[in-house]
């Protein structure tokens, strides 16, 4: 009994102390890689039907990548494992049978960043249908997580937005990491490069172009735009290339939202015309309704026979920093 009482005392303590703003909770710093889960159940259970339900949500390929390449890199531990070695990890998903169904995240309880999600059914069955029901939410909440943590550490230092001249001459801009070097700015079009070991490389593209049908505003026109802006801005090695969609290859479209606007997510694959040369590409494609125009922000990656999944989702966080300032 007394040292159910001391266990009390001291949730009640930490309880206290997040609720005084006057108190600030130092916390340790969180481990584990972006895209890394840790996955806490029982051995039996990651093992049998609920580990099957799980693998397809979290280890389902990522889109638009050119060989597959799971959403999340997985530890699995049973519970009594999840000890001092494990709590301060990034993302965690915990997971069992209980006495009541229920979906919990919190945030920052051992470390920080932390997520920790736990999902808890009356029956196997129950549970299951409590992992489907939030499928979506599982995988958005641990990568909008791993987006901020990217930019927190990624955009520490970034260009100025006011030297460079398309995003002064635009009105537009997002965060450009330092260490990118540029390629091209005339004002309408930017791209920067970052390089990787020998000749691989991310790239980082931008501009901007006239509404001039509802095609435009409805997403139809995302590869006619890029192939052309590729043919003029982007050329290859040998005369007549140029940067392109690839053509065997239907990129996949989301309607999102970014800064607050209608926008178009597009995840494909990216080639050179008539060069050996290939890779995986993101762009987002922002309705400016105000401004009549397209904002266009892209990253790419150069990489053969590397993984390329922590790249892109570098890039990603990169871009979702655009903010639209010309009214």
């Amino acid at each position: 009994m007394k040292k159910l009482s001391v266990i009390l005392v001291t949730i009640v303590f930490f309880i206290s102390c997040g609720d005084n703003s006057n108190n600030k909770k130092v916390y340790k710093e969180a481990n584990g890689r972006i895209n890394n889960l840790l996955v806490v159940m029982k051995n039996s259970e990651w093992q049998g039907e609920l580990g099957d339900v799980l693998r397809k949500i979290i280890a389902e390929p990522v889109v638009g990548l050119p060989q597959p390449e799971s959403q999340f890199e997985v530890t699995q531990v049973p519970p009594d494992s999840f000890g001092s070695m494990f709590r301060a990890t990034r993302s965690v998903l915990s997971v069992g049978i209980g006495e009541k169904t229920s979906f919990n995240v919190q945030t920052n309880v051992y470390a920080a960043p932390q997520k920790i999600i736990t999902i808890i059914g009356k029956t196997k069955e129950d549970l299951i249908k409590e992992i489907e029901k939030n499928s979506k939410k599982i995988v958005s909440i641990f990568k909008e997580a791993d987006i901020k943590s990217v930019q927190n550490k990624t955009l520490k230092q970034y260009l100025d937005p006011t030297k460079i001249e398309t995003f002064k001459k635009q009105g537009y801009s997002f965060k450009i990491p330092k260490t990118y070097r540029k390629v091209e700015d005339n004002g309408d079009f930017i791209w920067y490069r970052y390089h990787l070991n020998g000749d691989n490389s991310m790239e980082l593209i931008s501009y901007t172009v006239p509404i001039t049908s509802e095609d435009d505003e409805n997403g139809n026109n995302i590869v006619a735009i890029r192939d052309a802006m590729g043919k003029k801005y982007i050329p290859g090695q040998l005369e007549g290339s140029y940067l392109m969609t690839e053509e065997a290859y239907s990129p996949h479209v989301f309607e999102v939202q970014l800064d607050g606007k209608k926008a178009f997510e597009t995840r494909g694959k990216w080639e050179v015309k008539n060069v050996f040369m290939a890779g995986p590409f993101l762009s987002y494609t922002v309705v400016d309704k105000p401004n009549n125009r397209l904002v266009i922000v892209e990253g790419l990656t150069y990489a053969p026979s590397i993984n390329k999944r922590d790249y892109m989702f570098e890039l990603e966080a990169i871009l979702k920093t655009l903010v639209i300032t010309k009214k």
